[in-house]
C-alpha cells in the first residue's frame, strides 16, 4: 500500500521509476560478470605463477606467443560472433577468455614484485571506477569521442605488436603513457553506451548477451589501464 501511495518527484512517474529500477538491475549484471572475470584472472594467473610445472612450459617455449596472442583472438570472435551467439554460450566464451587472459597475465607475477602489483591493481581499480561512475552520471554525450577512443586503440593495439618483436623500452613507454589515457577515457565512453544500451528494450536473451558483452569492454578497459600502469610504475623483481 505504501509502495502505491508514495509521491514520487514532479515529472517522474510510476515508470520512470520501474525503468530505473531496471537499469540499476542491469548495470549490476554487468558490473558483476565484468567484477568476476577479473577474479577469474587474477586467480588462473597466481596459480600458474606459482606452479613451476605450468609456466615453464608456457613462458619457456614458443608457446609463450600462442598464449599472449590468445585473449586478442578471442575478442575478434566475440565481436564477430555475439549476435549469434546464445546467452549462455556468451557467458561460457567470457569465462574462457577471463581464464586465458589469467594464463597470459601470468607473467607480471614472474617479473614484477608482489607489492608492486597489489599497489597497481589499487590504483588502477580507483580510476576504473571513477571513470565509469562519470560515464554513468555525467550528462554530457560522449559519443563524439567514440571514433577518436577507437583510433587510439587500434594504434596501441598494432604499436604493442610491433613491440613484441622490437623490444624498445622507449616506444612501450609512450605506447604505456598513450594506452592509459584512451582506456581511461574508453572506460566512461563504454559505461554510458552500456547504459545507453538498456533503453533499447531489449528481449531477455538479448539483454543478458549485451550484459555480457558489455562486461568483456570494461573487463578489458580495467585489464589494459592495469598492465599499463604496471609497465610505467612497477618495480621489478
Amino acid at each position: 500500500m505504501f509502495e502505491q501511495n508514495r509521491v514520487l518527484p514532479r515529472g517522474y512517474t510510476q515508470d520512470s521509476a520501474a525503468f530505473d529500477a531496471g537499469l540499476r538491475k542491469y548495470m549490476l549484471r554487468v558490473y558483476n560478470y565484468m567484477a568476476s572475470g577479473v577474479l577469474l584472472t587474477g586467480i588462473v594467473a597466481m596459480i600458474v605463477a606459482a606452479t613451476p610445472a605450468l609456466y615453464q612450459p608456457i613462458f619457456g617455449t614458443p608457446l609463450k606467443w600462442v598464449v599472449m596472442l590468445a585473449p586478442l583472438a578471442f575478442v575478434f570472435f566475440f565481436s564477430f560472433r555475439i549476435e549469434r551467439m546464445s546467452a549462455s554460450a556468451a557467458k561460457s566464451a567470457f569465462w574462457a577468455f577471463s581464464g586465458v587472459m589469467g594464463l597470459s597475465l601470468a607473467s607480471i607475477f614472474l617479473v614484477f614484485t608482489g607489492m608492486s602489483i597489489a599497489q597497481t591493481f589499487f590504483i588502477a581499480a580507483t580510476m576504473f571506477l571513477a571513470m565509469s561512475l562519470w560515464g554513468y552520471t555525467t550528462g554530457q554525450d560522449l559519443s563524439r569521442f567514440g571514433s577518436f577512443l577507437m583510433m587510439g586503440v587500434i594504434g596501441v593495439v598494432i604499436a604493442s605488436l610491433v613491440n613484441l618483436f622490437l623490444g624498445s623500452s622507449t616506444l612501450q613507454l609512450v605506447i604505456s603513457i598513450i594506452g592509459v589515457l584512451v582506456f581511461t577515457g574508453l572506460t566512461a565512453w563504454d559505461t554510458q553506451n552500456i547504459k545507453a544500451q538498456y533503453a533499447h528494450n531489449l528481449g531477455h536473451e538479448t539483454e543478458t548477451k549485451m550484459a555480457v558483452f558489455g562486461a568483456l569492454s570494461l573487463y578489458l578497459n580495467f585489464v589494459n589501464i592495469f598492465q599499463l600502469l604496471l609497465n610505467l610504475t612497477g618495480e621489478r623483481e
